[in-house]
């Protein structure tokens, strides 16, 4: 799979759906839920999150990889979570803004 910046994408065992923000370093597979994702025009075929891929992904969170430098967007929010070449990845924090005192 070639995940280019603005690609989109969705999982093939929930609702979630996602965009890429930054792309890896080097080809990797992005899964959730326990499979990979698919091209957002795809049609999902039938199935359900693997009960350890099933911590869910927010709808407007962001998700980074820092091994691979993967970072994607949740569209829409599903029941599967996201994993890069079969390792969890993470929501990324807000960053903080300077107090202005």
């Amino acid at each position: 799979m070639e995940l280019k910046p603005g690609s989109r994408w969705r999982s093939a065992v929930c609702d979630g759906e996602f965009v890429v923000v930054r792309p890896p370093k080097a080809p990797v597979s992005l899964e959730c839920g326990g499979a990979p994702v698919i091209p957002h025009a795809q049609a999902r075929p039938d199935g359900s999150p693997h009960a350890d891929h099933a911590a869910g992904a927010g709808a407007g969170k962001r998700y980074a990889d820092e091994e691979s430098g993967l970072e994607v967007l949740c569209s829409k929010a599903g029941a599967g979570s996201l994993s890069v070449d079969g390792r969890p990845i993470g929501q990324k924090d807000a960053k903080k803004l300077p107090a202005s005192d």
